[in-house]
C-alpha cells in the first residue's frame, strides 16, 4: 500500500512532537532535582532517556530547554479558565478566581518553574522578565479589567484596579504559596484554600465595594 505524502508527514511530526514533549519532561525533572546551574545536557538527555545528539537536534543549549518548559508553563496557564464574565457579581467571581488561582499555583510541580526562575533572574533578566509577562502579568491584566467594569457599575470603588488586582492575588496566596513554593509545607487542603480565598474575598470587599 502507498501512503500518500501527506500521511507519511503527519507521522513524522507526531513523532517530533512526542519527542520534544520527551524530552521536555526529563528537562523539567532535572531542573526541578538539580536547579538550572546544576542541570547538564548529559544529565537532562538521561532523563530523558535519549541521546545527547538527538538532544542537540532539538534544542541548543540548557537555557533554550528551560525556556520551551516555561513557555509549556505560560501555556498551561493560559488555558486554565477563570470564569471573568462581568454580568457575575464580585464576590463569586473573586472565590472562583483566588480557588482556580491557588489550584494553578500550588498543583504537583507547579512551584519548580517559579523557583528556578527566581534563582536565575538576577543573572538573566530576560528570562525572569518574559515569565513575568507571559504567566503573572497576564493573570493580573484580566482580573484587573474585570475590576473595571464593576467599577463603571457602581458595585466597586477603586482608583487602580491594576494594584487591586495585584493586592487581591496576594492576599489569596497567604500563609499558602510561600510555604509550598520553599517547600516548607505540603500542597494545601482544599479547606485551607477555601478559607483562605474566603477570607482574602472578605477583605478585598471590605476595602472595595461600594457603601
Amino acid at each position: 500500500m502507498v501512503v500518500a505524502a501527506s500521511e507519511r508527514l503527519h507521522v513524522i511530526q507526531d513523532e517530533d512532537s512526542s519527542k520534544r514533549r520527551q524530552i521536555l519532561d526529563g528537562a523539567r525533572k532535572v531542573f526541578m532535582d538539580l536547579g538550572f546551574d546544576g542541570a547538564s545536557m548529559g544529565e537532562i538527555a538521561r532523563a530523558a532517556q535519549v541521546s545527547k545528539g538527538t538532544l542537540y537536534v532539538y534544542f541548543a543549549d540548557k537555557c533554550a530547554l528551560f525556556e520551551a518548559i516555561l513557555e509549556q508553563e505560560a501555556l498551561q496557564h493560559g488555558q486554565v479558565v477563570f470564569n471573568f464574565d462581568p454580568v457575575r457579581d464580585a464576590e463569586t467571581t473573586l472565590k472562583d478566581f483566588g480557588r482556580a488561582y491557588i489550584h494553578l499555583l500550588c498543583r504537583p510541580g507547579g512551584g519548580s518553574a517559579i523557583r528556578t526562575v527566581m534563582a536565575i533572574a538576577e543573572r538573566m533578566p530576560d528570562v525572569g522578565r518574559r515569565y513575568y509577562a507571559r504567566v503573572l502579568d497576564k493573570t493580573i491584566n484580566r482580573l484587573s479589567d474585570y475590576l473595571k467594569t464593576h467599577v463603571a457599575s457602581g458595585d466597586l470603588r477603586i482608583d487602580d484596579c491594576d494594584l487591586a488586582a495585584s493586592q487581591f492575588m496576594e492576599l489569596c496566596k497567604a500563609s499558602l504559596f510561600l510555604p509550598f513554593v520553599f517547600q516548607a509545607a505540603p500542597a494545601p487542603s482544599e479547606e485551607r484554600m477555601t478559607e483562605v480565598v474566603d477570607s482574602a474575598t472578605r477583605m478585598f470587599l471590605a476595602a472595595y465595594q461600594a457603601k
